[in-house]
């Protein structure tokens, strides 16, 4: 069935250090961990009609700390860990390539590596997701840059970097996000209430 451009709003979460644990590399999808609340938080994304569409960055392919079916089975790990506690993704995108690191064809200058919003509008052809009526949450200023990039709305959580990029590094941001939350679960909900009050 092909998806109806731009009819669905759709919420992007970064995977490390939003969803799941930030541990560095996932070199085996062992490592793949929830964050507390993370299940919860998509269920209710989903619940209020939203999309929950994961997009990472996992240059470690490029850089040759591992191959790409590892994250195709940490990706895999996160969807099972998730529909343990009842929640569920409708899409996972994730970007093998570093501009500088490693050989062909994972070394290059994608559109897909964040800050860049390659993911973002892929998924948006995909899945038929109105950027103008989505946000992305995520760790990094390169979520951040990527939603803006993407025209999304973008909201930093301070679980895996987020609290350093936002107490040692905030003079030095190039991107703002719209709001700053402790966590998933307060992003969700300011995400929730923010749609209330435009409705």
């Amino acid at each position: 069935m092909t998806a109806i451009p731009g009819q669905r709003r759709a919420v992007f979460l970064d995977r490390d250090g939003t969803v799941a644990e930030e541990v560095g590399y996932v070199n085996h999808a062992s490592r793949i961990r929830l964050l507390p609340g993370s299940a919860g938080a998509v269920r209710r994304l989903r619940d209020a009609g939203f999309l929950a569409v994961i997009v990472t960055n996992q240059a470690g392919v490029a850089r040759d700390y591992f191959e790409e079916f590892v994250v195709q089975q940490a990706n895999q790990r996160l969807e099972e860990l998730l529909r343990q506690e009842g929640a569920a993704l409708d899409g996972i995108y994730y970007c093998p390539h570093h501009p500088r690191e490693g050989a062909p064809p994972y070394r290059q200058d994608c559109q897909c590596r964040k800050p860049r919003p390659g993911m973002l509008r892929q998924a948006s052809e995909d899945l038929g997701i109105d950027l103008s009526r989505s946000y992305m949450v995520g760790d990094g200023l390169v979520d951040v840059g990527a939603a803006r990039a993407a025209g999304v709305v973008p909201v930093l959580v301070l679980t895996g970097y987020g609290r350093g990029h936002l107490e040692h590094r905030r003079s030095r941001w190039t991107v703002e996000p719209e709001h700053i939350a402790e966590n998933l679960s307060e992003a969700v909900e300011w995400i929730l209430d923010r749609e209330r009050r435009q409705s």
